[in-house]
């Protein structure tokens, strides 16, 4: 007999097949940028991965993240004009041969893909002290990232395809979509159904860097001590 105050016991253990699918999604989750379908989402679908965003773990439980979708082809023209002003400004940062390299990445697709998602963080959502919050303000910024990563994971599981568009100035994208001052943009995201996915990231196919080793990544009870 249990009431509302018993804490409901969870299985502790997945099964094979659960634990293959979670990892399978872990390693073949891609940054799409160029194989979008035109097909819309489903709903129900849209709901599976929205929820399964909302249910990423945050500091306090303050769930500081809003989604804003943004459906509307005026709305993403904009966005992809202040992509390609920012990504412009981008390519002169590099040496002259990476810049060579870098224009010809495509890396967003704002326009090809059915749905975009703005994940923002509401550092305010539950007012000036938040439970674990209390000497690592950021706190907050991560949690919504770990929401950012549950719907990319989930997406994946669906078969849909997502791209993290970071290149923007930050101001331009918070105007285009009415974000009040406080709110922080945390993600823009591409959504949709694709023709494929690469086996392997684009960036790492491409020779722009290399998967790094696991174990030289690891140390010891102390930075540098392998």
């Amino acid at each position: 007999m249990t009431d509302a105050t018993t804490p409901l016991q969870l299985e502790p253990e997945f099964s094979t097949d659960e634990r293959r699918g979670l990892y399978k999604a872990i390693h073949q989750r891609r940054d799409v940028r160029g194989q979008f379908k035109p097909d819309p989402l489903p709903d129900d679908m849209l709901r599976r991965v929205l929820d399964a965003a909302h249910h990423a773990p945050s500091v306090g439980f303050m769930q500081p993240w809003n989604f804003i979708l943004v459906r509307n082809p005026e709305i993403k023209r904009r966005i992809h004009a202040a992509f390609l002003e920012a990504n412009t400004e981008a390519a002169e940062m590099f040496t002259p041969e990476r810049a060579a390299q870098y224009r010809q990445f495509k890396l967003e697709g704002i326009l090809e893909a059915p749905l975009n998602i703005c994940v923002t963080c509401d550092r305010e959502r539950t007012g000036p002290v938040v439970v674990g919050r209390t000497h690592q303000r950021m706190m907050d910024l991560y949690s919504s990232v770990c929401a950012v990563q549950n719907l990319w994971l989930a997406a994946r599981a669906e078969g849909l395809g997502v791209g993290w568009v970071s290149i923007y100035r930050q101001e331009r994208l918070k105007e285009i979509l009415g974000i009040p001052a406080a709110i922080i943009p945390i993600a823009y995201l591409c959504i949709g159904f694709v023709e494929f996915f690469f086996a392997q990231p684009e960036l790492e196919t491409a020779g722009w860097l290399p998967r790094l080793a696991l174990d030289d990544l690891i140390f010891n009870d102390q930075w540098g001590k392998q």
